[in-house]
């Protein structure tokens, strides 16, 4: 029952609240304008960008509300998803008035809402070999870069996702949805609560953001749910991991992942940057080939979907 009350609270704040955020959008002039000759820019209407207000909102409130304050840890997971939320608020901006804000900053913050979590006990500490039988505890350097990376990766990986009407959306639905399996499977309460308030959150926003899409969440919402999503794992199914169950985030995150593994690499071939932003992740090469929004939408959902049931299969495998 607390489960279901905690969705039933993400969802309706996010729910109710996009609306309004939407209008106040256009009176700001903050909407994702279309821009001639970028590909990238598949809408021909100009569209609000303040959808991350209510995600972080809805959250948070139901976060706090649930789980009540449990020290640090909580301190932590929201005031890192605030200093995404500002810098990505700032990039948003910059894009909505057609112009580029460099990735150094975001990178910078990026990395610095990572180190918070890790400073507040969430980390990526070692795992069960079960060839020796023995846990094996990484060395406290190790400990950092892992949990730095993972929580950065991530948080990239779903933000660079972010380039069609639903996709974002819907592939951190299907991602929360299983590590919420995973998590109540593993007895996992405070990762599980998460993971069910993001799912609530991101099919709230589905609700308007399905094609054709009514409102955006920007790079301050994409960054956020990835955020959110390598916490949750990090304080679940990281826990304690064993070698083969290091795989089920894995699986769970894996079209974002392996998409965005496949698009760095081809960026650093080609000699360009990888934060250089072009049309080179798999929704676009979709576009191209000849499948429309809702088809490439449909498409992606059932590998990420298939990813997911594949990372459960290995759970239980595991048990």
């Amino acid at each position: 029952m607390l489960y279901i009350l905690a969705f039933l609270i993400s969802f309706a704040i996010v729910y109710f609240l996009i609306p309004p955020l939407a209008r106040l959008a256009f009176r700001l002039d903050f909407v994702d304008k279309p821009r001639e000759g970028v590909e990238r820019k598949l809408h021909r209407e100009p569209i609000p960008l303040t959808a991350s207000y209510a995600i972080y909102l809805g959250f948070a409130a139901a976060w706090l509300l649930m789980s009540g304050w449990n020290g640090y840890e909580t301190l932590a997971i929201l005031a890192g998803g605030a200093l995404l939320l500002v810098i990505g608020t700032v990039d948003d901006w910059y894009k909505s008035h057609g112009r580029d804000f460099p990735p150094l900053p975001k990178a910078l913050v990026q990395m610095a809402a990572a180190v918070v979590v890790y400073l507040s006990g969430i980390q990526f500490t070692g795992f069960y070999n079960p060839l020796i039988e023995k846990y094996v505890l990484l060395p406290e350097w190790l400990q950092f870069v892992l949990t730095i990376l993972w929580i950065f990766g991530v948080t990239t990986v779903i933000n660079f996702s972010d380039g069609m009407d639903g996709l974002a959306g819907a592939l951190t639905a299907i991602s929360s949805g299983t590590l919420f399996i995973v998590a109540l499977v593993k007895g996992q309460e405070p990762s599980a609560m998460m993971a069910i308030i993001l799912l609530a959150a991101a099919i709230a926003y589905l609700k308007y953001n399905k094609p054709p899409a009514k409102i955006f969440m920007g790079d301050a919402g994409a960054t956020f749910l990835g955020f959110i999503l390598s916490v949750i794992a990090l304080d679940g199914v990281f826990k304690q991991a064993t070698l083969l169950s290091l795989f089920i985030p894995i699986l769970a995150l894996g079209v974002p992942i392996f998409d965005n593994l496949f698009v760095v690499f081809k960026r650093l071939m080609q000699g360009k940057p990888i934060y250089q932003a072009d049309a080179s992740q798999v929704h676009y090469r979709l576009l191209r080939a000849g499948y429309n929004n809702r088809q490439a939408l449909v498409l992606l959902s059932l590998v990420s979907l298939c990813l997911g049931l594949s990372s459960i299969i290995l759970l239980l495998v595991e048990a």
